[in-house]
């Protein structure tokens, strides 16, 4: 599904863009007005058509093809206005783009933070989290299949809080020596027992009182059972990994039987 059309999005989400096809720049200054979504390090491109983008760590570079956007910036000393540019991220090829634009009320992402990254794929979605971390985070990406991996260790020479571990999130143990203590753990693994995967890296890498943010695809835990039964079930499975679920929301209309849930890690209790 590389760069369907972004559905609508609600607060700050506007359209979701194209993001797929040939990477190239977009004409931006006057035409773009470039707004601060609700979630810190997040921007909505405000055009004919709105965008959902993220301010790119590395101008003039794109990743998977997204359209690029170049916008007058804040005035430099010598008097003339600096270029930013950013990166249209497209929900269609991102569960964490269609959360925000589904209104998931935190993501536990923003700049500063470091996130350990289950499941990164090629790392489409991981260099968007690269720009909303911005050089103060840090993203510990891991995958298992070596073909995206490949891609995913291309992505970060040009990246450098990016770091790419291509290993089995089912075995820690065997990354525990590259990996600090996290803030948050963003997870896509689409495998049967993801609910123990996460509460594995959790009681490893998750400070307590950090979060996970898990994208659930319901025919890869229970393909006979309705969508809301299995959600239903891995809320159990979350609890019993020390994880408080505190938001559920689907995917649609991005990704059809999809849910995201987020977390807290053995939350502080109050005093």
């Amino acid at each position: 599904r590389d760069g369907g059309r972004g559905g609508r999005g609600g607060r700050g989400g506007g359209r979701g863009g194209r993001g797929g096809g040939r990477g190239g720049g977009m004409r931006g200054g006057a035409n773009v007005a470039i707004e601060a979504h609700r979630h810190e390090g997040v921007f909505v491109a405000r055009g004919k058509v709105d965008a959902l983008v993220t301010l790119n760590s590395t101008p003039g570079k794109d990743v998977y093809g997204e359209k690029r956007i170049q916008v007058d910036g804040p005035m430099g000393d010598d008097g003339v206005a600096q270029k930013l540019e950013y990166r249209v991220w497209n929900p269609f090829r991102s569960k964490l783009a269609a959360a925000i634009l589904g209104n998931v009320e935190n993501i536990w992402m923003g700049p500063g933070a470091k996130v350990l990254y289950l499941g990164a794929a090629a790392g489409t979605t991981v260099s968007h989290v690269s720009d909303i971390v911005g050089p103060g985070g840090c993203v510990y990406a891991v995958e298992f299949a070596h073909r995206p991996g490949r891609d995913l260790i291309t992505m970060a020479k040009s990246r450098t809080n990016v770091i790419p571990i291509i290993e089995d999130a089912r075995h820690p143990h065997k990354y525990r020596m590259l990996v600090g203590m996290v803030d948050t753990i963003f997870a896509d693994v689409a495998q049967p027992d993801q609910a123990r995967i996460v509460g594995i890296n959790a009681h490893l890498f998750l400070k307590n009182g950090g979060h996970t943010v898990v994208s659930i695809k319901a025919s890869c835990i229970d393909s006979t059972a309705p969508p809301e039964a299995v959600f239903a079930r891995e809320l159990t499975k979350f609890t019993e990994e020390n994880l408080r679920p505190q938001e559920q929301l689907t995917l649609e209309p991005y990704e059809r039987d999809h849910a995201v849930v987020v977390a807290e890690y053995r939350p502080r209790r109050a005093t």
